[in-house]
Formats: C-alpha cells, structure tokens, sequence
C-alpha cells in the first residue's frame, strides 16, 4: 500500500472555488448589511476571500448575490 505526505485536498480545491467578477457579499436574510462588494472567490471549504486576501467566515456570510450586467 502507498501513502502520500501531501495532503489530497490542494490537488482539487480548485476544482470547488468559484470565482465572481462582480458580486455582492450579504451577512444578513433582510441584505441591510453589506460585507463586500467587488470581486470574490468562494474556496471549496465555504470561506469566502477578498482581493486583499482576507477570508470571511462560513458563519459570517448569509448569502451572495452574483452581480450580472
């Protein structure tokens, strides 16, 4: 049996990040509150990351809404 030191996951967590151009990041049902607006990337595990590079929070983020032209 062969084992690999490299964990699977990088492998493809590509295949489950979604990329949106333009969207809007919601914290709340009612969408009075407004996390971020602009670019995004959703990684596989629910985080959602900022073009600066910071991640929100699966528990932070209530809903996005993809912004179509």
């Amino acid at each position: 049996m062969v084992f690999s030191t490299e964990p699977v996951w990088s492998e493809v967590s590509d295949d489950f990040t979604t990329e949106c151009e333009d969207a809007v990041v919601y914290a709340d049902f009612e969408q009075e509150t407004v996390l971020h607006e602009g670019p995004i990337r959703v990684l596989g595990n629910g985080w959602v990351e900022l073009p600066s590079g910071r991640l929100l929070s699966p528990n932070a983020v209530h809903h996005v809404d993809p912004q179509t032209e």
